[in-house]
């Protein structure tokens, strides 16, 4: 039986030194299947998220669209949008992890239009760029709140704009399994727990069995 050969996959194609928000839309990627976010011109790979970020991720998708459903129906969740700052807008394109945004969507549209709400998931390994990146979506008009969460303990950070438009210079924290996360701009109160659901961190799962 002859042994097969090995077919090399392809080499990645270069990556463009620097590139505008119209180039970084055109452009077909490098041909591995990496995302990549657009920071000040340059290319920024996207590391690939944990089983526990993504659990986080969708929980905190399902708590805020099912409060929308009932109370918002206007507003809906949007998983990895598209988010252009305002400040240096022609060279940035960031992808948090969830935004809420009570304009519909229209045919054609690549940024997510007039988000209110940004929420990202903060991960060992990418916390300096999730900072530098809540910084930037603070310079959006429509965001009236700012979200970070922990994925390795029960803790978030919360960022209200105030009524005179400005933000407060540190964050509200939020910790353990007791505390609210109250969201002004949605009116919802989620208990922080609640993002943590069938986790290692949910104070339940000790105590919940597998079905049969």
């Amino acid at each position: 039986m002859t042994a097969q050969t090995a077919i090399a996959s392809p080499p990645p194609a270069p990556l463009p030194p620097y590139m505008t928000v119209d180039d970084f839309i055109e452009w077909p990627g490098d041909g591995t299947g990496t995302r990549y976010e657009l920071i000040d011109g340059v290319l920024r790979a996207m590391a690939p998220a944990s089983d526990g970020h993504n659990r986080i991720v969708t929980n905190i998708s399902f708590a805020l669209e099912s409060h929308l459903r009932k109370h918002r129906p206007g507003c809906s969740v949007v998983t990895a949008p598209g988010i252009q700052p305002r400040v240096r807008a022609s060279w940035n394109f960031r992808i948090p992890d969830l935004a809420v945004t009570c304009t519909r969507g229209r045919e054609g549209d690549v940024m997510t239009p007039d988000p209110i709400l940004i929420l990202e998931v903060l991960s060992p390994g990418n916390k300096q760029q999730t900072y530098e990146n809540l910084r930037a979506y603070a310079t959006i008009p429509s965001v009236r709140e700012i979200v970070a969460v922990e994925s390795t303990a029960i803790r978030a950070e919360l960022l209200t704009r105030e009524p005179s438009g400005d933000w407060p210079p540190d964050p509200h924290v939020l910790e353990g399994a007791e505390a609210v996360l109250k969201l002004a701009s949605i009116e919802a109160e989620i208990p922080l727990v609640e993002l943590y659901r069938n986790m290692w961190l949910d104070p339940e799962a000790g105590s919940q069995k597998p079905e049969a």
